[in-house]
């Protein structure tokens, strides 16, 4: 068995087998280049707090944290500020020699849409060990609007991994130099010198305009606003919920705790077909505040000339001033075990953001 993520047929394959089961059964749409879209069922429980299941079945927990449960059936609103917890459709049904890892999808981050992949006696968030079998749940905060939610609903998504596969630093260098990783805003692939490698890619924010990044340079959400309907696809006027950041003098901005961001990355990113990447926090050490919620990048995101990372930044306790191209998050790059069927942006998937500069969910009208 060869180190890496698994891919778009391998996915399939362990569907397939029944080692992954879903009733209804897993639609075809749910299966990513290197990632696997998890959907909610049809049952949701309003618990007191946040629990992590490390010896215990998560339903065993919920029977004393919840404090009512609802009906995903028709639709359900998920109030803003208050913790849920919603079990998954889909279900691990035979051992697996995997990792599995978990993520938000895009468009929950971007509505800060705070949720966490929890599975029966399990000591950690968003992680599956090898040889698990059962259910899988989903804990869910909105952390700035209030949403509407409906069984089948995609909110998360996974990874299976095999042994150590992420890539070195002269890795990284290698595959930049075959063809690019990082591009400027003309498209063209970034200086080697000018690259910023840690056991990762570093990459900043942009907060001055360029050749497409023309408008506001961030968002900031509105405090108090209606429900976002994650079942409408711009079905929502984006004034009604964020406010436009325009450029800032000097290319500096002082980001205030606990309000909610939308910024993109001043680099843009290529994912070549044979590899997957992840977005992670650069380092504590820069400040309290979250800097992505929503870090799985699949293969051939970015295209032949790349495309920015948006950004979901929630800074904590205190003020925080930020500067164009600030290092503010890196991206870690993993090989794959075979190169998948269907690359991010093939027409066969609904791959909402390639070719974004600055873009909101795909709730928002433009």
């Amino acid at each position: 068995m060869s180190a890496g993520i698994l891919v778009y047929q391998q996915i399939r394959a362990l569907i397939d087998s029944g080692a992954i089961t879903s009733t209804p059964a897993i639609a075809p749409s749910q299966i990513q280049p290197s990632s696997l879209d998890l959907r909610l069922a049809s049952r949701g429980y309003r618990v007191r707090s946040g629990f992590l299941p490390e010896n215990v079945r998560v339903a065993d927990r919920l029977e004393e944290m919840t404090l009512y449960t609802f009906d995903l059936g028709d639709c359900a609103v998920l109030e803003k500020g208050h913790c849920y917890i919603v079990p998954l459709l889909e279900r691990i049904a035979a051992p697996l020699p995997h990792l599995i890892r978990a993520n938000p999808k895009s468009s929950t981050g971007r509505l800060d849409l705070f949720t966490r992949l929890l599975a029966d006696r399990c000591g950690r968030f968003e992680q599956v060990p090898p040889g698990y079998t059962g259910p899988l749940y989903l804990e869910i905060v909105p952390r700035s609007f209030p949403i509407k939610v409906r069984a089948g609903l995609s909110l998360c998504q996974i990874r299976f991994a095999d042994g150590p596969a992420s890539l070195s630093d002269a890795e990284l260098r290698a595959e930049h130099q075959n063809g690019g990783l990082l591009f400027d805003d003309h498209g063209q692939p970034l200086p080697l010198e000018r690259l910023r490698i840690d056991n990762g890619l570093m990459m900043g924010v942009a907060l001055r305009r360029d050749r497409d990044l023309q408008g506001p340079v961030g968002h900031v959400a509105r405090r108090y606003t209606g429900v976002v309907d994650m079942a409408l696809e711009a079905g929502h006027d984006a004034a009604a919920y964020f406010d436009p950041l325009p450029e800032p003098p000097g290319g500096r901005f002082i980001v205030e705790p606990e309000e909610f961001y939308i910024f993109a990355s001043k680099e843009r990113i290529r994912v070549p077909r044979h590899l997957a990447a992840e977005m992670v926090a650069y380092d504590v050490g820069i400040g309290e505040l979250r800097t992505n919620y929503a870090g799985f990048f699949d293969n051939g995101f970015g295209g032949s000339q790349g495309t920015r990372a948006v950004l979901e930044v929630r800074p904590h306790d205190v003020p925080f001033l930020l500067e164009d191209g600030q290092v503010f998050f890196k991206l870690e790059f993993f090989r794959t075990q075979e190169l998948p069927e269907v690359v991010y942006g093939d027409r066969r998937l609904s791959s909402h953001y390639q070719g974004q500069a600055l873009k909101l969910s795909k709730h928002f009208r433009p």
